[in-house]
């Protein structure tokens, strides 16, 4: 097992699965500057890092999964070229670094505004009965786009995001809401919800890995194709990432089926 801390996040790496957690508790687990480095740096080892099979996104705190940008920070990306600035929070998600690893969120308490940057480049969402997904930003008159878009390229109703996007703090959705609209695919109690996490993450880390990339990578971009475009690129990625006729399919057993909880 191999363990580093950085300043705002904890990365451990045991049996093939990443462990990040956000370790910002006493500000709600809000992302700064530090942060999205951070994050950009942990992401280019989970993908880069061909002992890493699956990962897992967690939050220190009781409170909070995470709140969005830290306001109190500043806006440190305002000031460079207009044609150089970049949504800071898209530092946050594993797609916009190619991560083509199953990653797991595992959401506790509030997962408010930018929050949701981690959530919607998550491939498995799984929250506590204490979860609360809301968006601040029509409380401070700011312009909500970027968390809205990624919602509806998940596939929340276009209805519950405009309605997630424009109520604020006063409208929150719960955890069997959030199970109803799809945005996450299970909840559980609050006290198993890293326990459930892992379980699932060890499920992951024993498939045979180039398999389970390929899968995500064709899934994900299938999303920005049509439907003939989506069927060839997949097509590809089999005969890319699946076995050699002769060599073996599976190095581990097959297991008894589970249901969803």
């Amino acid at each position: 097992m191999t363990t580093t801390t950085f300043e705002t996040i904890e990365f451990e790496v045991s049996d093939h699965i990443a462990t990040i957690t956000l370790n910002r508790p006493d500000k709600l687990n809000s992302f700064n500057e530090t942060m999205a480095g951070e994050m950009t740096e942990v992401w280019e080892a989970v993908r880069d890092e061909d002992d890493v099979h699956v990962a897992v996104l967690q939050a220190n705190g009781d409170r909070a999964f995470c709140t969005g940008i830290d306001i109190k920070a500043g806006a440190w990306w305002i000031g460079q070229n207009i044609w150089n600035q970049v949504d800071p929070g898209a530092f946050l998600g594993p797609k916009h670094h190619k991560v083509w690893k199953p990653v797991i969120a595992a959401v506790n308490g509030m997962c408010a505004g930018g929050g949701q940057y981690f959530v919607n480049e998550s491939d498995i969402v799984i929250c506590s009965e204490d979860a609360q997904f809301f968006d601040p930003h029509a409380n401070g008159g700011i312009v909500s786009a970027l968390e809205p878009i990624g919602l509806l390229h998940r596939g929340v109703p276009l209805g519950d995001v405009l309605r997630w996007a424009l109520t604020g703090n006063e409208e929150r959705i719960g955890a069997e809401t959030a199970l109803r609209l799809g945005l996450v695919s299970e909840v559980v109690p609050t006290a198993s919800l890293r326990t459930r996490a892992r379980e699932l993450a060890d499920g992951i880390a024993r498939r045979r890995p180039e398999a389970v990339q390929g899968t995500v990578r064709a899934i994900w971009e299938a999303l920005e194709m049509t439907r003939t475009m989506a069927l060839q690129n997949g097509l590809a990625y089999t005969h890319i990432g699946n076995p050699r006729p002769g060599e073996a399919r599976s190095t581990f057993p097959l297991e008894r089926p589970t249901e969803i909880r």
